[in-house]
């Protein structure tokens, strides 16, 4: 998954034969799932159709501060777009549009949106090669530049004008990669790799039955995405569960019982930065597996139990740079018991769950946790959404990270 899907992109066309262009760099936004909306300069309507455009956007087109309907004026508010923007795309960006981005010259949505805009803003430059490299343009750049823009450097090739040379706008695939490459550079987590544990273990007792727990592995998979969002590589190690990710930051290894996970996770656990063992392991497995199904016979069975490895104690032992956080459910005495699981554990925080708290556990789309660090700093927060607690559980390893 692109680190574009989800982003909202405003993408502002300005009036130069590479124009055409902008179809294909449309439909490659929607393609990496952003959400595109299409802002033009009246002049760029002569080089692409804004039907072409709302088409391949899913969204209208817009061109003039007001839309004159028969029936009354309806006012394309530029603030409102630049508010709603990620980021904004201007492409091709004419020398005539960089002239105006430079001196405010705002005769066009295009540039009243720009001035408007909060977040960052890209900029393709077309234009022939003279034009490309004449001092004012030159000068255009940098001042752009130092306004905080990011320019996407024209390409060489063939012109309009049947020169050769630098000025052609980039091709729309090397714009979409040179803003992913852009944007994953510049993500709070990007060179952290983090492991994370999610869903239940499944310890067989036979071949058709085995024991285990409710866990979903919600909470696991949106700690994944959350720190995937933020450029974190994370190997996602999970239980059975029916979730799936698609997000090229994320490895998933898929395991069943609690020796699968705990020897996936210590292939491992000593390159990783972050270790967050959200998985609810078994703590018992039957000493022994029937090779057959067991046939229902006697009144009475009995499964003797054996203890499973621990996997978060066996990370805490082995813990050199690790930030290791750990999750407690309890049902009774919960701080103490967390307390102690800290303090046994070597763990650098934990996340309470307690089952008394309504909207906390298994299958729930809500978690309420309590973060307590290693130092007994203990930190209740209010019921949330699962996406939300994950955050929160990232936002601390941001902050130990001072990111």
């Amino acid at each position: 998954m692109s680190v574009l899907s989800g982003k909202n992109v405003l993408l502002g066309i300005s009036g130069g034969i590479a124009a055409y262009k902008t179809a294909s760099l449309v439909r490659l936004f929607i393609k990496a799932g952003a959400h595109v909306q299409v802002i033009m300069t009246p002049a760029s309507k002569d080089f692409v159709t804004p039907l072409t455009l709302s088409t391949l956007s899913k969204n209208p087109v817009y061109s003039s501060f007001y839309n004159d309907e028969e029936q009354e004026a309806e006012w394309n508010n530029h603030v409102d777009l630049g508010l709603w923007a990620d980021l904004m795309v201007i492409a091709p960006a004419t020398a005539n549009t960089l002239s105006k981005m430079v001196n405010g010259n705002c005769d066009n949505l295009v540039i009243a949106t720009y001035l408007s805009a909060k977040c960052p803003v890209y900029f393709a430059p077309a234009m022939d090669l003279d034009m490309y490299i004449h001092p004012s343009t030159v000068q255009n750049f940098t001042a752009l530049k130092s306004f905080g823009n990011f320019i996407i450097p024209a390409e060489t090739g063939d012109l309009a004008s049947g020169l050769s040379g630098q000025g052609r706008m980039a091709e729309p695939e090397n714009i979409i990669s040179f803003i992913e490459t852009d944007i994953e550079n510049k993500l709070p987590l990007k060179g952290k790799t983090i492991l994370i544990t999610a869903g239940p273990t499944y310890e067989a007792i036979d071949p058709v039955r085995f024991i285990g727990n409710h866990s979903s592995g919600k909470m696991g998979f949106d700690i994944a995405k959350s720190a995937a969002h933020l450029g974190a590589s994370v190997i996602l190690v999970t239980g059975p569960t029916n979730l799936e990710v698609n997000n090229i930051f994320i490895t998933v290894i898929n395991v069943v019982s609690s020796q699968d996970m705990y020897d996936a996770c210590h292939r491992y656990y000593n390159d990783v930065d972050v270790a967050i063992a959200a998985a609810a392991v078994a703590d018992y497995r039957p000493k022994t597996i029937a090779s057959q199904k067991i046939k229902k016979a006697a009144d009475n069975f009995v499964i003797e139990l054996e203890k499973t490895q621990d996997i978060l104690y066996s990370f805490g032992l082995q813990k050199k740079q690790q930030f290791l956080i750990g999750f407690a459910l309890e049902t009774e005495n919960e701080i103490e018991n967390a307390k102690a699981k800290i303090q046994k554990k070597n763990l650098d925080l934990i996340v309470l769950n307690s089952l008394q708290d309504e909207g906390a556990g298994f299958r729930k789309e809500t978690n309420k946790v309590t973060f307590i660090d290693k130092n007994f700093k203990i930190e209740p927060m209010l019921l949330k959404s699962k996406e939300a607690v994950a955050d929160d559980i990232i936002n601390k390893v941001r902050a130990y990270f001072d990111v």
